[in-house]
Protein backbone atom coordinates (compact mmCIF):
# COMPACT_ATOMS: atom_id res chain seq x y z
CA UNK A 1 0.00 0.00 0.00
CA UNK A 2 1.08 3.60 -0.90
CA UNK A 3 2.16 5.84 1.86
CA UNK A 4 -0.92 8.23 2.12
CA UNK A 5 -3.30 5.21 2.70
CA UNK A 6 -1.28 4.31 5.65
CA UNK A 7 -1.01 7.89 6.49
CA UNK A 8 -5.18 8.45 6.13
CA UNK A 9 -5.60 4.95 8.86
CA UNK A 10 -2.69 6.66 11.03
CA UNK A 11 -4.68 9.91 11.61
CA UNK A 12 -8.04 8.36 11.42
CA UNK A 13 -7.76 6.00 13.83
CA UNK A 14 -10.26 6.88 16.56
CA UNK A 15 -12.88 7.52 13.67
CA UNK A 16 -12.32 4.39 12.30
CA UNK A 17 -13.33 2.66 15.64
CA UNK A 18 -16.78 4.42 15.72
CA UNK A 19 -17.72 4.33 12.31
CA UNK A 20 -19.37 1.14 12.86
CA UNK A 21 -21.42 2.40 15.33
CA UNK A 22 -22.82 5.65 13.48
CA UNK A 23 -26.28 5.15 12.51
CA UNK A 24 -26.28 6.69 9.08
CA UNK A 25 -22.93 5.18 7.86
CA UNK A 26 -21.65 1.60 9.49
CA UNK A 27 -24.77 0.39 11.59
CA UNK A 28 -26.03 -1.54 9.10
CA UNK A 29 -23.16 -2.43 7.56
CA UNK A 30 -21.57 -4.48 10.78
CA UNK A 31 -25.36 -5.86 11.07
CA UNK A 32 -25.28 -7.84 7.67
CA UNK A 33 -21.34 -8.59 8.22
CA UNK A 34 -21.89 -9.91 11.52
CA UNK A 35 -25.20 -11.94 10.38
CA UNK A 36 -22.79 -13.06 7.24
CA UNK A 37 -20.17 -14.28 9.66
CA UNK A 38 -22.59 -16.10 11.81
CA UNK A 39 -24.22 -18.06 8.80
CA UNK A 40 -20.95 -18.99 7.52
CA UNK A 41 -18.03 -19.62 9.97
CA UNK A 42 -16.86 -23.16 11.45
CA UNK A 43 -18.52 -23.36 14.56
CA UNK A 44 -15.29 -22.69 16.49
CA UNK A 45 -11.52 -22.47 15.22
CA UNK A 46 -8.30 -20.19 14.62
CA UNK A 47 -9.55 -17.29 12.69
CA UNK A 48 -6.83 -14.53 11.23
CA UNK A 49 -8.07 -10.96 10.81
CA UNK A 50 -6.36 -9.32 8.62
CA UNK A 51 -6.53 -5.39 7.91
CA UNK A 52 -8.74 -5.93 11.20
CA UNK A 53 -8.20 -1.98 11.97
CA UNK A 54 -9.08 -1.07 15.45
CA UNK A 55 -10.32 -4.75 16.32
CA UNK A 56 -14.59 -4.80 16.27
CA UNK A 57 -14.86 -7.81 14.70
CA UNK A 58 -12.01 -9.37 16.59
CA UNK A 59 -13.75 -8.62 19.57
CA UNK A 60 -17.04 -9.78 17.84
CA UNK A 61 -15.31 -13.33 17.25
CA UNK A 62 -13.52 -13.63 20.81
CA UNK A 63 -16.76 -13.21 22.25
CA UNK A 64 -18.24 -15.67 20.18
CA UNK A 65 -16.02 -18.58 20.65
CA UNK A 66 -13.04 -18.28 18.28
CA UNK A 67 -9.31 -17.73 19.15
CA UNK A 68 -8.28 -14.65 16.98
CA UNK A 69 -4.73 -13.32 15.50
CA UNK A 70 -5.54 -9.59 14.40
CA UNK A 71 -3.15 -7.99 11.95
CA UNK A 72 -3.27 -4.83 10.51
CA UNK A 73 -0.85 -2.39 8.85
CA UNK A 74 -1.53 0.31 10.91
CA UNK A 75 0.39 1.34 14.17
CA UNK A 76 -2.81 3.59 15.05
CA UNK A 77 -5.15 1.44 14.23
CA UNK A 78 -3.18 -1.81 16.57
CA UNK A 79 -2.93 0.99 19.45
CA UNK A 80 -6.73 1.36 19.49
CA UNK A 81 -7.24 -2.26 18.75
CA UNK A 82 -4.93 -3.25 22.14
CA UNK A 83 -6.69 -0.39 24.25
CA UNK A 84 -10.14 -2.17 22.73
CA UNK A 85 -9.58 -5.79 23.54
CA UNK A 86 -8.10 -5.07 26.99
CA UNK A 87 -11.12 -3.10 27.71
CA UNK A 88 -13.72 -6.00 26.50
CA UNK A 89 -12.04 -8.34 28.54
CA UNK A 90 -11.59 -10.69 25.60
CA UNK A 91 -7.59 -10.29 25.94
CA UNK A 92 -7.43 -14.42 26.28
CA UNK A 93 -9.02 -15.32 22.79
CA UNK A 94 -6.99 -12.85 20.93
CA UNK A 95 -3.32 -14.86 20.69
CA UNK A 96 -1.77 -11.73 19.04
CA UNK A 97 -1.79 -8.29 17.74
CA UNK A 98 0.44 -7.22 15.24
CA UNK A 99 1.46 -5.52 12.45
CA UNK A 100 1.21 -7.27 8.74
CA UNK A 101 0.33 -6.43 5.35
CA UNK A 102 -2.31 -8.66 3.83
CA UNK A 103 0.22 -8.70 1.07
CA UNK A 104 2.60 -10.99 2.86
CA UNK A 105 1.19 -13.29 5.41
CA UNK A 106 4.95 -15.35 5.68
CA UNK A 107 4.33 -14.79 9.47
CA UNK A 108 1.39 -17.73 9.46
CA UNK A 109 2.07 -21.27 8.10
CA UNK A 110 0.09 -22.89 5.69
CA UNK A 111 -3.51 -23.68 6.21
CA UNK A 112 -3.09 -22.66 9.84
CA UNK A 113 -6.78 -20.60 9.96
CA UNK A 114 -9.83 -22.42 9.46
CA UNK A 115 -11.37 -19.16 8.79
CA UNK A 116 -9.88 -15.60 8.00
CA UNK A 117 -11.45 -11.98 7.22
CA UNK A 118 -10.03 -8.86 5.33
CA UNK A 119 -12.41 -6.69 5.36
CA UNK A 120 -10.61 -3.66 4.72
CA UNK A 121 -7.29 -4.23 2.20
CA UNK A 122 -8.66 -5.55 -0.87
CA UNK A 123 -10.21 -1.30 -0.66
CA UNK A 124 -6.74 -0.83 -1.61
CA UNK A 125 -5.11 -2.70 -3.78
CA UNK A 126 -5.12 -0.87 -6.89
CA UNK A 127 -2.58 -3.11 -8.58
CA UNK A 128 -3.50 -6.40 -9.96
CA UNK A 129 -0.08 -8.15 -8.97
CA UNK A 130 -0.86 -6.58 -5.23
CA UNK A 131 -4.44 -8.51 -4.90
CA UNK A 132 -3.26 -10.92 -6.97
CA UNK A 133 -0.73 -11.65 -4.02
CA UNK A 134 -3.51 -10.99 -1.21
CA UNK A 135 -5.63 -13.29 -2.75
CA UNK A 136 -2.93 -16.02 -2.90
CA UNK A 137 -1.86 -15.20 0.46
CA UNK A 138 -5.25 -15.22 2.04
CA UNK A 139 -5.62 -19.24 -0.25
CA UNK A 140 -2.69 -20.42 1.93
CA UNK A 141 -3.16 -19.43 5.05
CA UNK A 142 -6.56 -20.83 5.41
CA UNK A 143 -7.15 -24.52 5.85
CA UNK A 144 -8.81 -26.80 3.21
CA UNK A 145 -12.33 -26.55 3.82
CA UNK A 146 -12.02 -23.16 5.55
CA UNK A 147 -13.57 -19.85 5.06
CA UNK A 148 -12.49 -16.27 3.74
CA UNK A 149 -14.40 -13.06 3.60
CA UNK A 150 -13.19 -10.15 2.05
CA UNK A 151 -14.76 -6.93 1.69
CA UNK A 152 -14.68 -5.48 -1.56
CA UNK A 153 -15.83 -1.41 -2.99
CA UNK A 154 -17.70 -1.59 -6.29
CA UNK A 155 -16.43 0.95 -9.07
CA UNK A 156 -19.38 3.67 -8.53
CA UNK A 157 -19.06 3.85 -4.88
CA UNK A 158 -16.40 5.56 -5.41
CA UNK A 159 -17.99 8.20 -7.92
CA UNK A 160 -20.82 8.19 -5.64
CA UNK A 161 -18.64 9.38 -2.73
CA UNK A 162 -17.15 11.89 -4.44
CA UNK A 163 -20.23 13.43 -5.75
CA UNK A 164 -21.26 13.47 -2.16
CA UNK A 165 -18.34 15.75 -1.00
CA UNK A 166 -18.46 19.50 -2.00
CA UNK A 167 -14.81 19.87 -1.97
CA UNK A 168 -13.65 16.99 -4.31
CA UNK A 169 -17.14 17.11 -6.70
CA UNK A 170 -14.27 19.08 -9.02
CA UNK A 171 -12.49 15.55 -9.41
CA UNK A 172 -15.94 14.40 -11.81
CA UNK A 173 -15.04 17.08 -14.41
CA UNK A 174 -11.18 15.50 -15.12
CA UNK A 175 -12.01 13.03 -17.99
CA UNK A 176 -8.73 11.16 -16.69
CA UNK A 177 -10.33 10.98 -13.39
CA UNK A 178 -13.68 9.58 -14.65
CA UNK A 179 -11.48 7.25 -16.81
CA UNK A 180 -9.40 5.43 -14.35
CA UNK A 181 -11.95 5.13 -12.12
CA UNK A 182 -14.39 3.63 -14.57
CA UNK A 183 -12.14 1.47 -16.86
CA UNK A 184 -9.30 0.78 -14.38
CA UNK A 185 -11.15 0.81 -11.01
CA UNK A 186 -8.69 3.04 -9.33
CA UNK A 187 -9.56 6.29 -7.09
CA UNK A 188 -6.74 8.26 -6.56
CA UNK A 189 -7.62 11.70 -4.24
CA UNK A 190 -5.32 14.82 -4.21
CA UNK A 191 -6.95 16.19 -1.16
CA UNK A 192 -4.48 15.21 1.95
CA UNK A 193 -5.96 13.36 4.47
CA UNK A 194 -8.71 12.19 2.23
CA UNK A 195 -9.58 8.19 1.63
CA UNK A 196 -7.13 7.26 -1.40
CA UNK A 197 -5.42 4.51 -3.42
CA UNK A 198 -8.84 2.80 -3.61
CA UNK A 199 -9.70 -0.01 -6.23
CA UNK A 200 -13.33 -0.40 -6.94
CA UNK A 201 -14.60 -3.99 -8.56
CA UNK A 202 -17.01 -4.92 -11.20
CA UNK A 203 -19.40 -7.12 -8.93
CA UNK A 204 -19.52 -9.39 -11.88
CA UNK A 205 -15.69 -9.88 -11.69
CA UNK A 206 -15.68 -10.46 -8.00
CA UNK A 207 -16.01 -14.57 -8.24
CA UNK A 208 -14.08 -15.22 -10.90
CA UNK A 209 -10.94 -13.29 -9.31
CA UNK A 210 -11.44 -15.52 -6.07
CA UNK A 211 -12.18 -18.67 -7.94
CA UNK A 212 -8.94 -18.19 -10.04
CA UNK A 213 -7.30 -18.14 -6.92
CA UNK A 214 -8.37 -21.44 -5.57
CA UNK A 215 -11.88 -19.97 -3.63
CA UNK A 216 -15.05 -21.40 -4.28
CA UNK A 217 -17.43 -19.04 -4.49
CA UNK A 218 -20.44 -19.25 -1.45
CA UNK A 219 -22.00 -15.37 -1.58
CA UNK A 220 -21.72 -11.80 -2.77
CA UNK A 221 -23.72 -9.61 -0.77
CA UNK A 222 -24.42 -5.50 -0.75
CA UNK A 223 -23.61 -5.35 3.26
CA UNK A 224 -25.75 -1.89 2.89
CA UNK A 225 -28.48 -3.95 1.35
CA UNK A 226 -31.28 -1.83 -0.57
CA UNK A 227 -30.87 1.37 1.33
CA UNK A 228 -26.77 2.65 1.40
CA UNK A 229 -28.33 5.94 1.13
CA UNK A 230 -31.66 5.62 3.41
CA UNK A 231 -29.62 4.19 6.76
CA UNK A 232 -30.76 7.20 8.45
CA UNK A 233 -34.47 6.39 7.78
CA UNK A 234 -33.42 3.31 9.24
CA UNK A 235 -31.91 4.73 12.34
CA UNK A 236 -35.04 6.39 12.69
CA UNK A 237 -37.45 3.58 12.36
CA UNK A 238 -35.23 1.28 14.98
CA UNK A 239 -36.41 4.24 17.50
CA UNK A 240 -40.06 4.71 16.38
CA UNK A 241 -41.06 1.68 15.60
CA UNK A 242 -38.82 -0.85 16.67
CA UNK A 243 -41.31 -4.23 15.23
CA UNK A 244 -41.16 -2.76 11.85
CA UNK A 245 -37.39 -1.60 11.85
CA UNK A 246 -36.79 -5.44 12.47
CA UNK A 247 -38.96 -6.49 9.97
CA UNK A 248 -37.22 -3.75 7.45
CA UNK A 249 -33.76 -5.64 8.53
CA UNK A 250 -35.16 -8.86 7.42
CA UNK A 251 -35.97 -7.68 4.27
CA UNK A 252 -32.85 -6.31 3.86
CA UNK A 253 -30.34 -9.19 4.93
CA UNK A 254 -32.70 -11.41 2.57
CA UNK A 255 -31.85 -9.43 -0.96
CA UNK A 256 -28.54 -8.45 0.02
CA UNK A 257 -27.34 -11.02 -2.58
CA UNK A 258 -29.56 -9.67 -5.17
CA UNK A 259 -27.48 -8.93 -8.65
CA UNK A 260 -29.54 -6.12 -9.09
CA UNK A 261 -28.35 -4.27 -6.10
CA UNK A 262 -24.58 -4.80 -5.99
CA UNK A 263 -22.93 -2.22 -8.40
CA UNK A 264 -24.35 0.54 -6.59
CA UNK A 265 -23.57 -0.57 -3.22
CA UNK A 266 -21.07 0.95 -0.66
CA UNK A 267 -19.15 -1.79 -0.11
CA UNK A 268 -19.65 -5.67 -1.13
CA UNK A 269 -18.89 -9.26 1.24
CA UNK A 270 -17.22 -11.73 -1.18
CA UNK A 271 -17.63 -15.19 1.00
CA UNK A 272 -15.62 -18.01 -0.49
CA UNK A 273 -14.57 -21.68 0.83
CA UNK A 274 -10.72 -23.18 0.32
CA UNK A 275 -12.04 -26.78 -1.43
CA UNK A 276 -11.07 -29.57 0.84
Amino acid sequence: MDNPVRAYYEHSAEQEWRRLERPDDGVLEWALTCRALTGNLPPTGRVLDIGGGPGRYAIWLAQHGYRVVLADLSPALLEVARAQVAESGMSAMVEAIVEADARDLSPWADASFDAVLSLGPFYHLSNAADRDRAAQEMYRVVRPGGIAFVALMPRYAFLRRTLALADERRHLGSAAFVSRMLFDGVFINDIPGRFTGGYGFRPEDVAPFFARHGLQPIDLLATEGIIPDLQAALAELSVSDPASYHATLEVIARTANDPSILGLANHLLFIGRRPR
